[in-house]
């Protein structure tokens, strides 16, 4: 028999109860190695920290050896770079003697064409033409061709010629003969179409029985419509081959009236100021600015800037020529003028043995900070011209008092002489002001030769007000694939379409690369467009526009002209990349500061011939005191680009560390890189033997073109 004794206690599941003693010994161990671990952290902060010290140390002795090195260098490099540089005067002094040479050129000609900068020419060949009787409109149209090539040589010269090249009293001279010229040939327009008007029985339409005509030129579209049989059915007319149209009331469709559509391709409406609008001075680089590092040959300009700066103005008098404008004394190019370098200049100029930036390149950066006098526009209807411009010419839409028509008697014609000449028809009738009248319909067919990016502002022009204005227009229809546009008017207007002018700013994305012996690429990149311009000695052409991938404007691709004209063809074909006196106040600018981007502009024209150049996303930024972009050699057209980031600020060149794909922005220098006093210094670094020979070589011609180039669209701020 098995015997079991009794079960044994469990222990209990509690923990053994530390002792007081036990409890102060932990305790002082964990003192103690925290003790520890703070002492061995404070010793590795310390040694973290003397590394880091000494670090900055070596990197400042590095910086140090830098700059002073890049000092000791410095005399020479500009020295070598003011050599270069005199490729500038030599572009200036090229274009002076052309412009003699032209006006020689034009004289031994003796082809009957007036000289348009000789008063007494223009003056008689316009009261030879006034005193013309022939009123034929073919005839009209072929003299107006003339004239519109005299108004762009007057306004090309206003454009072109440096400031100390032109005297005031020839700038006004030459605007009011634009002015005049202006308005003498809308005067001839008139005439022609009285002329006209008088035969409109012989010009019936078999179905209506009334008058239309066409006829139009590469300059002007004129389309009249004379209401002979006076009958409300026929009260709207579509013009064949233009498609422009209109829907009269009934009480002028009952009227002795006629309806003129006169489309001019140009702009001879709006104020002076805008079609000779002021643009970024080209020239560049005085004999001063070419010597002043040499102390014997200071003094001379310096006294002929004095003496200019002490010529006294003219007053500005208002006049106002005969069809209500303003004469081009009041309206002259506050641009036009010499604009003199500022203290800040002449403090950069003290520390810097750099080329300073002459008054006329300056003058289009610095004077959006001193040009903010205008005066805010309050009427909502008034168009302001600094944001929006007319584009695609002016539609003077008129009717028109129906003169006595001509009548044959056997082989006699007969006409009523009267002398109010051609005379509007008053609609809405001046007696009854307050009583409604229905709008008149047009309809206008756009042209092809002109991009509206966006839905166009239509405008009437304000002769008293000299203004456009939006009131007077109604029930607008846009039509985009059609490119028409059909709107109601309270009474008959000349008419303007409109676009913001800085729709295609900031450029997304631009690049200038070398094609060829002094020739190259720029390629600017916009929301709705790519623009590629070919530059080649000192003209260029215009390769494609390119929007919804289509290329558009075939009518001015492929022409050689100069940069002003480029400036001025694509501009009125409503594509504007060039950036005017106001454009920062209504574009979102990566503003720079006037020194780093004016020698960032000149130095890369003087090495365009062998490097590429291209948008940066760091510039955005880098600060407003120096620029970031893109380089690589590039010696070949079909050659792969290694691009580097390279900043300037107009006085120091540095190679960056980062990349276009680095997370953050940074100033390091590339390892094993140096500063240097110019751009063309940095590159020549690391550049082939080759490349720096066709820096050396290239045409100042194309160095020139390239500058005029950038520095009208600014690629470095506006993008």
């Amino acid at each position: 028999m098995l015997m079991w004794g009794p079960k044994k206690k469990k222990k209990s599941g509690g923990k053994k109860k530390v002792s007081k003693a036990e409890q102060l010994r932990l305790q002082k161990e964990e003192e103690e190695r925290r003790r520890k671990e703070e002492e061995e952290a404070r010793l590795q902060a310390q040694k973290e920290e003397a590394a880091r010290l000494e670090k900055e140390r070596i990197e400042q002795e590095q910086m140090e050896k830098l700059k002073a090195k890049d000092q000791e260098r410095r005399e020479a490099e500009l020295a070598e770079l003011h050599s270069l540089e005199q490729k500038f005067l030599s572009a200036q002094q090229w274009k002076t003697d052309y412009r003699a040479h032209a006006k020689w050129e034009h004289y031994l000609r003796c082809d009957g064409s007036p000289d348009p900068t000789v008063l007494q020419e223009i003056n008689t060949f316009m009261s030879l033409w006034r005193e013309d009787q022939n009123e034929d409109i073919q005839l009209v149209m072929e003299k107006g061709e003339q004239v519109l090539n005299l108004i762009e040589k007057l306004q090309f010269i206003l454009s072109d010629t440096p400031p100390n090249e032109i005297t005031e009293k020839e700038t006004v001279q030459y605007q009011e003969s634009i002015l005049e010229l202006q308005n003498l040939l809308h005067q001839k327009y008139n005439g022609a179409t009285e002329h006209l008007l008088k035969t409109a029985n012989m010009y019936e339409d078999s179905d209506t029985g009334n008058m239309q005509a066409v006829m139009k030129d590469k300059n002007v579209t004129f389309c009249i419509w004379a209401n002979l049989k006076k009958k409300v059915r026929f009260k709207n007319h579509v013009f064949y081959d233009t498609q422009h149209g209109f829907d009269l009331p009934k009480s002028l469709a009952v009227s002795s009236v006629a309806v003129r559509i006169l489309h001019t391709h140009y702009d001879h409406v709006s104020p002076l100021w805008l079609q000779c609008q002021s643009v970024p001075q080209l020239e560049v680089l005085d004999s001063k600015d070419l010597t002043q590092h040499s102390k014997d040959n200071v003094e001379e300009p310096e006294e002929e800037e004095k003496k200019a700066r002490e010529e006294p103005n003219m007053p500005a008098e208002e006049e106002t020529c005969s069809d209500g404008r303003k004469s081009a004394i009041s309206l002259k190019e506050k641009s036009n003028s010499v604009a003199h370098i500022n203290e800040t200049e002449e403090e950069t100029e003290k520390k810097s043995e750099i080329l300073d930036i002459t008054p006329q390149v300056q003058d289009p950066l610095v004077q959006e900070e001193t040009n903010e006098k205008e005066e805010a526009i309050t009427d909502e209807n008034i168009v302001n011209l600094q944001q929006f411009v007319p584009v695609g010419g002016v539609y003077h839409i008129d009717v028109l008092h129906l003169p006595p028509q001509v009548k044959q008697l056997k082989d006699w014609s007969m006409v009523e002489l009267l002398d109010s000449g051609l005379e509007a028809y008053p609609y809405p009738p001046e007696e009854a002001e307050d009583a409604m009248h229905p709008p008149i319909q047009i309809t206008l067919r756009l042209s092809d030769n002109v991009m509206y990016f966006e839905d166009p502002v239509i405008a009437r022009w304000d002769p008293a007000g000299q203004q456009w204005r939006t009131d007077g227009i109604s029930n607008i229809t846009y039509k985009t694939q059609e490119k028409s546009i059909t709107f109601g008017m309270a009474a008959f207007y000349t008419i303007a379409l409109l676009q913001d002018t800085h729709l295609n700013m900031p450029y997304q994305a631009w690049q200038l690369q070398p094609t060829g012996m002094d020739e190259a690429l720029l390629v600017v990149t916009t929301v709705f467009a790519t623009i590629q311009i070919q530059i080649k000695g000192n003209q260029c052409m215009l390769s494609s526009v390119v929007v919804e991938e289509k290329d558009v404007l075939s009518h001015i691709t492929g022409k050689w002209i100069s940069p002003i004209d480029l400036r001025t063809v694509l501009k009125k074909a409503g594509v504007n990349i060039f950036p005017g006196e106001y454009s920062h106040k209504y574009v979102s600018v990566n503003k720079k500061a006037p020194l780093a981007e004016v020698r960032a502009y000149q130095q890369m024209a003087l090495i365009a011939s062998a490097f590429a150049f291209a948008w940066s996303k760091w510039n955005l930024e880098a600060g407003q005191e120096q620029v970031v972009f893109k380089v690589s050699e590039h010696l070949k057209a079909d050659s792969v680009k290694d691009w580097s980031l390279y900043m300037f600020d107009g006085q120091k060149a540095q190679k960056l560390k980062i990349t276009e794909t680095s997370e953050a922005f940074s100033e390091e220098l590339e390892e094993d890189s140096e500063f240097h006093s110019t751009l063309y210094h940095m590159l020549k670094d690391a550049a082939s033997k080759e490349a720096i020979d066709k820096v050396e070589t290239a045409s100042f011609l194309f160095v020139d073109g390239v500058y005029q180039l950038l520095l009208a669209t600014r690629v470095l701020t506006y993008s």
